[in-house]
């Protein structure tokens, strides 16, 4: 290696080191931040709170290794460009080209790094991160709980009015929202008392209650009877409710730090669970039409009034294509009596309900679905993206950095603050739309990637041709001419 590439490449891995540290420890002091109420209170020792920190602090590095490589490049360079280096440099014969050979093949190595560490190390992370979490709520689960507000655990929203007892295991007042998927009912549970127990080797918080009510509402089937709201109401001394602890913590409220089962899987594992959940989709959504439309089927051929009139007109064995073919536009004129007018129209009407439900369960359900899929497939290509992001951020970062002219802590950050905040907000939004399944999700882990590599190119092009960030010369020339038109001036050199 001669002189010049080992000086340039030391000079930059100073500042990535130091960048890189200074950032990660920002993003673990958010971390705490954000997970402050799973660790405060709840008497853990040094240890397991370092090893909280030590599973979760991988899952930052996509977010601070390449901004790291986006600020030390523009810094090394503008340092180089401001102390007059690349001039000489450049009066010796070496373009900057040449100048970035060595830092390309560092870069290019640490992506491949970036990608087996997104590969491996990361998936064990998540896994062990989300263990240690359920462990540590199992430890005290009554800290979950916070008296006088709501608390979503699991499928339940808990209230109570006071907590008491050694580890807060006495409750009363407490108050139960149930929380149904894929439906409009709503179940309340209100007791007077409640105990919490659990255990560390078991993934099911038991809560019994004493002396309390329990609440349901109820789907009647007659129109003017929904508007009267009707519900269930029954007393108890004594209930036992078991709640999974596998979603304890682990709701979208996390801000986007929840730990998904799609983030434990390498690639490896990727490809396999996507085979089988697509297989699954397309059982599901082939089990889904098969139900609605048999059903449509069965009800018309166990419809008596209208059998019984096709039959006269069928000689034939009566099957569904049949009495689908047979049946007129305006069923009603095959009856002559009101009552089994009324009675087709009921029918009709519960069909038709009936229908709806299927319909809207089956959406949903086809929803989530696809919603899974397509999170797995955007863990898939983001292993990629990071590999990529690298690349990326230097290309930008390096050629920026000659072009400002400007190192240290100042306009650098400026730079590359909002580089990257462009970055991290076309990315969010682009797994966000494809996990709704608006785009593909291969456009939308790559969306970021595709946005900012005409930059890269542009100031790559520019820096090697000396050629600045912004000719002034191109937007304040037409300008001129413009106001000397308007005012009629004239030029200084006919003057």
């Amino acid at each position: 290696m001669k002189i010049l590439d080992r000086y340039i490449l030391t000079s930059f891995l100073k500042t990535f080191a130091t960048v890189f540290v200074i950032l990660f420890f920002i993003f673990i002091l958010q971390g705490i931040w954000l997970f402050i109420s799973e660790l405060a209170g709840k008497d853990l020792d040094a240890w397991l709170v370092v090893k909280f920190l030590l599973f979760y602090s991988p899952t930052i590095v996509p977010l601070v290794l390449p901004l790291s490589i986006l600020l030390a490049s523009i810094m090394t360079f503008g340092n180089f460009a401001e102390n007059y280096e690349f001039a000489a440099m450049k009066s010796s014969g070496i373009s900057l080209k040449r100048a970035m050979r060595s830092l390309m093949v560092f870069i290019f190595g640490l992506s491949i790094v970036a990608f087996f560490f997104a590969n491996n190390v990361i998936p064990n992370a998540q896994y062990e991160f989300i263990n240690l979490r359920k462990s540590i709520a199992k430890r005290k689960p009554a800290m979950a709980i916070v008296e006088g507000q709501f608390n979503a655990i699991g499928s339940f929203n808990i209230k109570v009015d006071k907590k008491s007892g050694e580890d807060g295991e006495k409750l009363k007042g407490v108050t139960i929202h149930k929380r149904l998927p894929n439906s409009a009912n709503a179940t309340v549970i209100r007791s007077k008392t409640g105990l919490l127990h659990s255990n560390e080797n078991d993934n099911l918080l038991q809560l019994e209650l004493f002396d309390g009510y329990y609440y349901e509402e109820i789907n009647a089937k007659k129109p003017s009877e929904r508007n009267k709201l009707p519900f269930a109401k029954s007393s108890f001394k004594k209930q036992v409710m078991n709640i999974d602890l596998t979603k304890l913590n682990t709701d979208e409220g996390d801000n986007g730090q929840g730990v998904h089962t799609n983030n434990m899987l390498n690639l490896t594992e990727l490809n396999y669970t996507l085979d089988s959940l697509q297989s699954n989709y397309k059982k599901e959504k082939k089990s889904i039409t098969d139900n609605i439309t048999n059903r449509v089927n069965m009800n018309l051929t166990e419809l008596p009034a209208i059998t019984a009139v096709l039959d006269k007109k069928n000689s034939d064995t009566l099957d569904t294509t049949s009495v689908i073919d047979s049946i007129p536009e305006n069923i009603l004129s095959l009856f002559e009596k009101e009552d089994d007018k009324k009675r087709v129209l009921e029918i009709a009407s519960n069909n038709l309900n009936s229908a709806q439900f299927i319909i809207k369960s089956g959406q949903n359900e086809v929803k989530e679905k696809i919603k899974n899929i397509n999170g797995h497939w955007h863990a898939l290509y983001e292993k990629f993206v990071i590999a990529f992001a690298c690349i990326l951020m230097f290309f930008i970062g390096a050629p920026l950095g000659a072009i400002i002219r400007k190192g240290g802590l100042g306009l650098p950050i400026v730079f590359a603050v909002l580089i990257f905040i462009i970055f991290h907000f076309i990315n969010t939004f682009g797994k966000k739309l494809a996990q709704e399944d608006g785009i593909p999700p291969f456009l939308g882990a790559w969306m970021s990637s595709f946005v900012l590599s005409p930059l890269a190119v542009l100031l790559t092009y520019r820096a090697t041709n000396d050629i600045g960030l912004i000719n002034m010369d191109n937007i304040l020339s037409p300008l001129q001419k413009w106001i000397q038109k308007i005012f009629k001036l004239k030029p200084k050199e006919e003057e």
